[in-house]
């Protein structure tokens, strides 16, 4: 037998990275890795297996002739040391999308591509595959139960589900990762102005979705949200080769603060909710299809999907009010979380506070887009930590500048994680919703404290 191939990592700690790490360490590769700074809960799970870095830092000695392959990270610079040495040796260095496409570029690659949503559709395609006890390959961006790792590739599957992320793949492949695994069907969910250091301008963020619809393998299907209308402009482009497949809400009604799909086969009551919600859903349906998973046995699965970690995801329920926690940041994210919890419970209360935590959020150039963002809260609160701001090496944003952007007057604007549970329990009255969002974690606050205090 022949001895396992040798990989190291360098930027070891990152989502993804990690979880690649794991995953091959499980097919017996020799898995070795760097980085220089390691977060929970990317530190425990590599400790648990051995491929925690003994020493935090760049270790250039440590790569030697006897590593077949370097995978690197999106954190480590174009001047890291061990990438520097790596090239030396003439050792293969490989983005862990690139890494990914060539394990995977036999079998038939779906890319969920989208500035949202592409999380919960990619979460529900594996969903409905795994009910169906069908093999797959998959690289996915959150926590889904019954998985303990986000990352699979196997010798005997067919078929890989990816969530195609549009950042940009390393420093040695500075393009959008979704760009590099050239699928055979593609999904794009919606298009919103994001990562606005990288992209400059909305024209050249869109243009990086033509050039993911141009990376479609010839023959292959493009599905894409209709009601979408940047989504559309791309996907109906005369130049686009692929067989296009439109999709939009489909038809459901709401009762009793649950949503019924109406489907052919009868009703469908979903576990999750809202517009957003239901356009994801159609369009894991159109994927699901074109996999050959009939209708009768996605809905079947579909009504068993309760979401993706962090995705609307409920944190405490009491007779009469109810907290959730989102991933939400970007404006579109947030005005789609917003309206979805408004329509879900229109005869409540809804409390709603948002973290400005992203160098597109802090970032003076970009905050007037989330003006009219928190229109559907009864009380909206916005936090940001004035740390962030410096870490970022962005200059201070005064309160009134928040309140500005977002163009509401009685928006509430903190700095102090206490402040804001003090606030929030001041939004308590009668029949509530507590609706928390971020890609941050609020300066430490202790959401389960919070939402304990607000249903109690």
């Amino acid at each position: 037998m022949p001895p396992p191939k040798r990989l190291h990592f360098i930027a070891i700690g990152g989502s993804a990275m990690h979880n690649l790490a794991i995953a091959l360490h499980r097919q017996g590769f020799d898995i070795t890795g760097s980085d220089d700074e390691i977060f929970e809960p990317s530190r425990s799970r590599l400790d648990r297996l051995g491929l925690l870095p003994d020493r935090l830092g760049w270790h250039p000695e440590d790569i030697t002739k006897e590593i077949d392959a370097v995978i690197l990270g999106m954190h480590a610079r174009i001047d890291n040391p061990e990438l520097k040495r790596a090239q030396e040796l003439g050792i293969p260095v490989y983005s862990y999308p690139s890494y990914f496409y060539e394990r995977t570029k036999s079998k038939t690659r779906v890319v969920i591509g989208g500035s949202h949503g592409k999380t919960t559709i990619t979460s529900m395609i594996v969903h409905v595959l795994r009910h169906a006890q069908v093999e797959f390959d998959y690289l996915v961006g959150a926590q889904l139960d019954g998985f303990d790792c986000m990352v699979k590739l196997s010798d005997s599957s067919r078929v890989a589900i990816i969530e195609g992320d549009e950042y940009l793949a390393s420093a040695l492949e500075p393009v959008p990762k979704f760009h590099l695994y050239k699928p055979d069907i593609a999904l794009i969910s919606g298009i919103a102005w994001d990562h606005v250091n990288v992209f400059k301008t909305f024209e050249s963020y869109v243009d990086q979705f033509r050039k993911f619809i141009a990376c479609i393998e010839p023959g292959g299907k493009l599905v894409y949200c209709t009601e979408d209308g940047t989504v559309r402009e791309a996907g109906e482009e005369k130049e686009v080769k692929a067989q296009r497949v439109g999709y939009g809400v489909p038809k459901h009604r709401i009762v009793d603060g649950v949503t019924i799909l109406e489907t052919a086969h009868g009703d469908v009551p979903l576990q999750v909710f809202g517009k957003h919600n239901l356009q994801n859903l159609e369009g894991a349906r159109h994927v699901c299809h074109l996999l050959g998973i009939g209708e009768k046995e996605f809905h079947a699965a579909i009504g068993t999907f309760h979401g993706a970690a962090k995705r609307l995801e409920k944190l405490a329920e009491s007779p009469g009010r109810i907290v959730f926690k989102d991933f939400a940041h970007s404006p579109s994210k947030l005005k789609a979380t917003l309206e979805a919890v408004r329509e879900q419970f229109p005869d409540r209360r809804l409390v709603a506070c948002m973290e400005l935590h992203t160098y597109s959020s802090l970032n003076e150039g970009f905050i007037d887009q989330y003006a009219g963002c928190m229109d559907a809260a009864d009380h909206a609160i916005v936090f940001y930590d004035p740390h962030a701001v410096e870490l970022k090496r962005l200059p201070p944003i005064p309160v009134e500048r928040v309140k500005r952007a977002f163009a509401r007057e009685d928006l509430i604007v903190l700095n102090d994680p206490i402040a804001v549970m003090g606030e929030v329990r001041k939004g308590i009255g009668g029949d509530s919703v507590l609706l928390m969002m971020s890609s941050g974690n609020f300066g430490g606050l202790d959401l389960q404290a919070l939402s304990e205090a607000f249903t109690a």
